[in-house]
């Protein structure tokens, strides 16, 4: 086994943890204590099936509206068979692998606390799925957050009985084929094996932690650009004076104001005389603006840190209390308000991030229209604001709640949802969107602050403009503008601005 793995147990899992998995290929492991968990408890709930003819629910029973109904002992290993065939109902489109491969990861770590019967034969094999990159071909639509994911877990389960299919070295195949190269033979499941795998928030959770990971990226390149366009459009430092900040004193108003002053300290340009005493909103009320998104991004960021700490299936087994309980951790309602409260929060930061691209294009400041040198032959940045106000809207759009939805499902058994797993598809889709408006952003400003010369900006925007010229150059007339989108949101999406 390599050093280069992540030990999974009851140990609390961080952000950087998370982002290390994904940036460093690490491969993934329960540890000893983990293991011991696991058998205790798979040989507590055998023992009591064995020596009782109590019912538990979904374990010798069926599930949802089909509780009542009895299941014999020896029937209980095709109740689990036949329960991960008909939940896999997943449609749309493919799960990202990144995402799909923190479904794994997250799914092994619930296990890992010996709360669900799970046995251990099936968590090593989804051991050896993550670490071999057998990855399972899920799909973004069919989950209505509670219950958990049901059918995306599946998706994600139908592999260890050779069901399914699967990424494997660069190809979708069977899940039966690779099992067959791999000389893996499809697992026998166990009783109460299909509800462990099925229930879990596993689907919103890994999305949720991917599109944080990506919104962080995203809000420290706000700033970075929204400090270029601050000098771009000749603004004034006034607005970023500390004792404005203190007698508000929202942290993430404080930092940003604290921020945006660093990134431009040392401008020739932040320090001319001003003509104007008032900069548009959009300027003036950076640090109020990025700072509320910050701080709505750190309290998503607690919930779903909890919420991967955390045993999310049902029933749960507690030998210790000689206990098995029937409840609703699998619920998603928690998720599901985070990821809407970070939609509209990121939604927030393209929203001020398109109004200062149309202040740059507008012909004020002594800046040329649409920032070319012959407009009217030349039409320049005009588009590429469309292109950013077209996002913007569309972010409106998905920025409609989700978690206010619910509709009955199981014949009424199931009658109250979260609908966080379309909040969070959603969410990944509004960020991605995101950094499409702040790459436009970039792209105006850096065309902007050439208009300026031969002042210069400060060092730190000096040299981000330096490295993203290394990816797309000053425009002298019209070209095709997409192409230079496409490097522009790379840029925005990779760029280490090496100032934590």
């Amino acid at each position: 086994m390599s050093y280069n793995y992540l030990p999974l147990d009851r140990k609390p899992l961080n952000f950087q943890q998370v982002k290390n998995l994904l940036d460093y290929q690490q491969l993934v492991s329960i540890t000893f204590d983990a293991h011991e968990k696991i058998l205790q408890c798979r040989q507590y709930l055998d023992n009591k099936l064995n020596s009782g003819s109590e019912l538990y629910y979904g374990i010798n029973t069926g599930l949802g509206n089909l509780q009542e109904v009895q299941i014999d002992k020896s029937q209980i290993a095709e109740l689990q068979y036949n329960l991960l065939k008909s939940h896999a109902c997943g449609l749309g489109e493919e799960v990202p692998v990144d995402i799909v491969k923190l479904m794994l990861m997250f799914k092994i770590k619930s296990l890992s606390y010996g709360y669900s019967g799970i046995s251990i034969e099936t968590v090593k094999r989804l051991m050896e799925m993550y670490n071999n990159n057998v990855i399972p071909v899920i799909y973004n639509q069919g989950s209505l957050g509670a219950s958990g994911d049901l059918a995306p877990l599946c998706h994600l389960s139908l592999p260890l009985i050779g069901l399914g299919e699967v990424h494997y070295k660069g190809k979708k195949v069977s899940s039966s084929q690779v099992l067959d190269e791999l000389n893996w033979q499809p697992l026998q499941l166990q009783s109460k094996e299909g509800l462990a795998l099925i229930n879990g928030t596993q689907f919103m959770s890994a999305y949720g932690l991917f599109s944080l990971k990506k919104a962080e990226q995203l809000i420290k390149m706000s700033d970075a650009i929204a400090a270029l366009s601050f000098d771009a459009f000749d603004c004034s430092l006034q607005p970023l004076h500390e004792r404005i900040h203190s007698i508000r004193s929202f942290k993430g108003q404080v930092d940003t104001a604290t921020t945006i002053k660093k990134y431009l300290k040392g401008s020739e340009i932040i320090n001319l005389q001003k003509r104007y005493i008032h900069d548009p909103y959009s300027f003036m009320c950076l640090p109020q603006v990025h700072g509320a998104t910050k701080d709505t991004f750190n309290y998503v960021l607690s919930v779903f840190l909890k919420e991967i700490n955390s045993v999310t299936d049902s029933p749960n087994i507690f030998p210790e209390d000689d206990l098995i309980l029937s409840g609703g951790n699998f619920h998603g309602l928690p998720l599901a308000l985070a990821l809407d409260f970070l939609s509209i929060a990121m939604s927030g930061l393209a929203n001020i991030s398109e109004r200062r691209t149309h202040q740059l294009i507008s012909g004020e400041r002594q800046l040329p229209m649409f920032l070319v040198k012959n407009p009217g032959l030349h039409y320049g940045f005009m588009i590429s604001q469309y292109t950013a106000a077209g996002l913007v809207s569309e972010n409106k759009q998905l920025c409609t709640p989700s978690s206010i939805d619910s509709i009955s499902g199981s014949n009424n058994q199931e009658d109250h949802v979260s609908m966080g797993a379309n909040a969070a598809v959603k969410c990944l889709r509004l960020i991605d969107n995101v950094e499409k408006v702040l790459a436009i952003e970039l792209l105006t400003a850096a065309q902007a602050l050439e208009f300026r010369r031969p002042l210069k900006s400060s060092p730190f925007v000096e040299q981000m403009v330096s490295d993203f010229r290394q990816k797309v150059s000053f425009s002298e007339e019209d070209r095709v503008m997409r192409d230079d989108m496409v490097k522009a949101i790379a840029f925005v999406g990779s760029y280490s601005l090496n100032q934590d």
